[in-house]
């Protein structure tokens, strides 16, 4: 049981000598990484630098113990730190305090919904934002980060808050680009560049930190108007919360439930992933688990919000990390930094910051789905556009509403128009066929086989009645029975009942019967048992086990009508 609830304990138990060596090797190297990262992300969730390295550090011990995969690395993640900068910074209005004890309050609390989530079975929302709406959102997440770093890449700041605003603001403002700064940036992104393409497995976000740290000594940099980061203090966090009016609460609900679906998406994908590529398989449930351990320690560690590093995962892949021991020995190596190494942070360069924030921002803009989608489906590719365009327009978090309501559009759009298609039979081949797809197959006069690929439910229920009247319009002579196939129907609700009830007295008006084939027995599930058991009695007679059966029974009663018309 034990096991159940704390998959990483099962590794550590079934441990084995030969993956040490990979493991330490693999957790100083996310060490490497995820450590300039987190401080680099703190700027996007507006917080002081060592906050960054709290949600780099403390998360990483709760899920090597509750997650389930072997490989995945939590910690600060670009878009949660944008939505959690969106959605903080107008409740704070300007208050630094505030805005600290707003953000550990969002980050406990999306902690507590992942838990609820994952004790209520609710992993499947991991798939509930689709991957083009997903890659859109994120696209659009990406594109907000770039245009926030150019101004400090070029060394001023601008007032406007919306993307194309403050595209328009930084363009306008050029004449005040500080060239020491600039130039710094520039070979700073330069250097990421040039070591992810040469070099990818060099910790390239340390080495351009160090860089950025030794040119701003080295050149005395800070001296000529450089910005850097200033004084950071050592030591471990202290907890502390603050209490807010019940509207407050009810806001930061709301942005930790838009935290919690998009981050858990995203990093249970990232999750799934390379479980795929290490062939196993990670449990979506405890993973939501997992993610809320890590949002409490990130929480009780005065930190944001935290979810699946795909960037510090794909670090722990490549080089050979075999179990959760990875994310341990990783925060180990960053809370010593933390205890005894913070002096020299003191001098690295914001423009250092900006390059390695950009750099990763490119990387979350996904092009290749964005080509993949256009050659694959055109509406589908418009879908993720529009999603993207959406985030540039309205902000992050009406984007995530958005990508919400274009999901369930699809979805609704998808459902509501299922499959239909009138059935014969096909020479050679077994059962019965569409005729769209094959127009030879033979059809019994009379008689319409009718398939309805989806469940009957209140936001179809008209179009099936619909599809239905166009198969009997389509036929060739007068119709007499028409044999719904309900094999592939799984759900029936009210709405779908009475609709169906209103199609058959309208044929039955017109002398026609409508009978189901195939339905199963779960169709009744969520009615009451005794209206269930009912319906079924009273429709016994329109209601067959198979299409076969109700084509002979069809063929049968026809044979009976022509001999009794033959002795009349």
């Amino acid at each position: 049981m034990i096991f159940r609830v704390l998959p990483g304990l099962q590794a550590f138990a079934h441990y084995q000598p030969s993956w040490l060596r990979g493991d330490l090797a693999a957790g100083l190297s996310v060490a490497a990484v995820a450590l300039p990262v987190g401080i680099a992300y703190s700027d996007l969730a507006g917080v002081p630098a060592v906050v960054g390295m709290y949600a780099a550090i403390f998360p990483l011990f709760a899920y090597a113990l509750f997650g389930s995969s072997r490989q995945l690395m939590t910690g600060p993640d670009a878009a949660t730190c944008i939505i959690v900068a969106a959605s903080l910074a107008p409740m704070a209005g300007g208050d630094p305090e505030r805005y600290m004890a707003l953000m550990v309050t969002l980050t406990l609390i999306t902690g507590v919904l992942y838990i609820v989530g994952g004790f209520g079975r609710l992993g499947f929302i991991a798939n509930f934002l689709s991957q083009p709406i997903l890659a859109g959102y994120l696209n659009g997440i990406a594109l907000i980060i770039v245009a926030g770093q150019l101004p400090k890449l070029f060394g001023y700041s601008v007032e406007a808050e919306e993307f194309f605003p403050k595209l328009v603001e930084f363009a306008s403002r050029l004449a005040e680009t500080h060239l020491p700064t600039l130039l710094l940036g520039l070979a700073m992104l330069a250097l990421l560049m040039l070591i992810l393409r040469i070099l990818p497995k060099l910790p390239a976000a340390l080495v351009v930190v160090v860089a950025g740290i030794s040119a701003v000594l080295l050149l005395n940099l800070d001296q000529q108007g450089v910005v850097v980061l200033g004084a950071v203090p050592s030591g471990l966090p202290s907890f502390h919360t603050s209490l807010f009016d019940f509207d407050v609460y009810k806001g930061i609900f709301r942005d930790a439930a838009g935290i919690a679906l998009v981050s858990f998406t995203s990093g249970v994908l990232t999750a799934k992933s390379f479980a795929r590529r290490n062939r196993y398989e990670i449990d979506a449930n405890q993973e939501l688990i997992a993610f809320g351990a890590c949002n409490l320690a990130s929480g009780f560690a005065q930190s944001f919000p935290v979810t699946g590093a795909d960037s510090r995962t794909a670090v722990n892949n490549a080089m050979g990390g075999k179990t959760q021991l990875v994310g341990i020995v990783a925060a180990a190596v960053m809370l010593l930094v933390l205890l005894f190494l913070t002096a020299p942070l003191a001098y690295l360069p914001g423009a250092a910051l900006a390059a390695v924030i950009m750099i990763s921002a490119i990387h979350l803009f996904d092009m290749d789905a964005l080509r993949e989608l256009y050659q694959v489906s055109h509406r589908e590719f418009l879908l993720s556009v529009g999603t993207t365009l959406g985030v540039l327009i309205l902000g992050v978090l009406p984007g995530v509403l958005l990508a919400v309501a274009l999901s369930l559009i699809w979805l609704l759009r998808v459902t509501s128009t299922p499959h239909t298609s009138s059935l014969g039979r096909v020479p050679n081949l077994k059962g019965f066929h569409a005729l769209n797809d094959y127009p030879e197959a033979g059809t019994t006069e009379g008689l319409v086989l009718f398939r309805f690929d989806g469940n009957l439910v209140f936001f179809n229920a008209d179009y099936f009645r619909e599809r239905v009247r166009a198969a009997v319009a389509a036929a060739e002579g007068p119709v007499e029975w028409v044999v719904i196939d309900a094999r592939p129907v799984n759900v029936v609700d009210v709405t779908g009942m009475q609709k169906f009830d209103e199609l058959r007295e309208e044929l039955a008006d017109r002398g026609i019967q409508l009978i189901i084939a195939g339905g199963k027995q779960m169709l009744g599930r969520y009615f009451n048992r005794g209206y269930a058991d009912g319906r079924r009695e009273r429709n016994a007679s329109l209601n067959y086990p198979t299409l076969k059966s109700a084509i002979r029974a069809f063929e049968t009663r026809n044979r009976e009508a022509t001999v009794s018309s033959d002795q009349m």
